[in-house]
């Protein structure tokens, strides 16, 4: 079960780009493009041939989109993903880029965050984003592909009823534990009794809950925060998940690698 344990890789037009995985001793990885402009399929044959000759798992791409992004609890909602409306049109198009940079890869879906979806679900701005979301989420189909949501801003009903809502067939949950945490929305063990069928990958991520009611909780390294990984990894069994973990940590420098090391190990100790 352990080659079950992936990092994350930003992509950038270089070689050489998936050197960094067998270098953590693991052998999957997730791709992570915030810039549309990086996409092409001479890219993608590149990382394709990478990860072939070292034997790396492309598990999925991540895409982000263009504008403006800000993680909190004030300009976050009026920012972040399909949301906004000033940025919808622009977004959906980057992610249909994305789907095509993916298709290219031979990946099986795309992830994203949507932003804070409206909870109520006769807010008139919760059906637009369900428009936007089908829009992504048929195109995808047409290459054979899934969608997948990345937790944070949306409580595990909301994604539910979005997923729901949307009606298309492929779409998924890319389960952040911590994300769950740091924007106050879920237990993310509970939160599988909601959405756990829908789980495709998750993020191996800890946080705490916020305290400061403005801004998010604070991102640790795992095993020093709210999210219980040996419950989190009994119940993704019990449910059947048999997905990738995914090893995430919000800083850089070499703290960032010290701490990642430390997570595969302690990852390597759950699931074998």
């Amino acid at each position: 079960m352990t080659d079950r344990i992936g990092i994350i890789i930003p992509v950038q037009n270089r070689p050489g780009l998936l050197e960094a995985v067998r270098s953590f001793g693991v052998s999957r990885a997730e791709l992570n493009c915030w810039n549309p402009a990086t996409y092409s399929p001479a890219l993608a044959e590149t990382i394709r041939a990478d990860a072939a000759r070292l034997g790396v798992t492309l598990t999925a791409l991540w895409a982000g989109w263009p504008g403006p992004a800000v993680w909190d609890f004030i300009d976050g909602p009026r920012t972040l993903g399909l949301v906004p409306p000033e940025w919808r049109a622009e977004r959906i198009s980057a992610l249909k880029k994305g789907a095509d940079f993916a298709h290219h890869l031979g990946l099986p879906a795309i992830i994203t965050h949507l932003g804070f979806i409206p909870e109520n679900a006769a807010d008139p701005v919760f059906q637009e984003v369900v428009t936007a979301v089908r829009d992504v989420a048929v195109y995808l189909k047409t290459l054979g592909m899934e969608f997948w949501f990345e937790t944070g801003q949306e409580t595990p009903v909301t994604m539910l009823r979005l997923i729901h809502e949307v009606g298309t067939g492929n779409l998924g949950v890319n389960l952040d534990p911590a994300n769950l945490i740091l924007y106050g929305k879920a237990n993310p063990v509970d939160a599988l009794d909601v959405f756990g069928s829908y789980v495709r990958s998750v993020h191996a991520k800890d946080g705490r809950y916020p305290t400061d009611p403005y801004h998010l909780g604070e991102e640790v390294k795992i095993g020093q925060g709210r999210v219980n990984f040996p419950r989190l990894i009994a119940r993704l069994n019990e449910i059947g998940y048999t997905g990738p973990f995914i090893i995430e940590r919000e800083i850089s420098g070499d703290q960032q690698i010290h701490d990642m090391r430390e997570a595969v190990t302690y990852l390597q100790s759950l699931l074998r």
